[in-house]
């Protein structure tokens, strides 16, 4: 049997002006969003769908995991393969189309720039990419391409 793993999260809409629901654009898309003994993220809709833009939505978020978890399995496979990473930034960006049925991402590209301590691992230092996608839970559990645009640097 597969090993499995639980994860709760508690979302609480904070945007009501007084009227609740009573129209589209009389409430707030404010809420926050909490993880056990975790610090509390600030977030709301895409401004395009009346959304506060200084906080998270939900669309960065899926990036951040995205970004995230690449980058944590590609910092481990780098541990495993003497791959001695210095400095690792991504600058991921992510496509969105509406549709009449709501919408959907349909692509993500990932933009690593990485900064390894020789030259002589440049290469498996970007092989190790295309493992750490294999392995990332989040871009696994995506209907919709994850690319990547690697930069290594020594």
């Amino acid at each position: 049997m597969a090993k499995q793993h639980h994860y709760k999260t508690l979302i609480t809409w904070t945007g009501n002006r007084g009227e609740g629901t009573s129209g589209y654009r009389n409430y707030d898309r404010a809420h926050i969003i909490q993880v056990e003994n975790k610090e509390i993220i600030r977030a709301s809709s895409d401004p395009a769908f009346l959304g506060d833009p200084s906080a998270h939505n939900p669309e960065d978020l899926l990036l951040a995991s995205l970004s995230s978890c690449h980058m944590l399995w590609y910092l481990h496979l780098c541990a495993d393969n003497g791959v001695v990473v210095l400095s690792y930034s991504d600058n991921a960006a992510g496509i969105m189309e509406e549709n009449p049925n709501g919408g959907k991402f349909i692509e993500v590209t990932l933009h690593p720039v990485v900064k390894v301590a020789h030259p002589s691992i440049i290469g498996i230092a970007t092989a190790l990419h295309a493992q750490a996608h294999k392995k990332c839970f989040i871009a696994n559990s995506c209907n919709f391409p994850v690319k990547h645009e690697v930069n290594i640097l020594v």
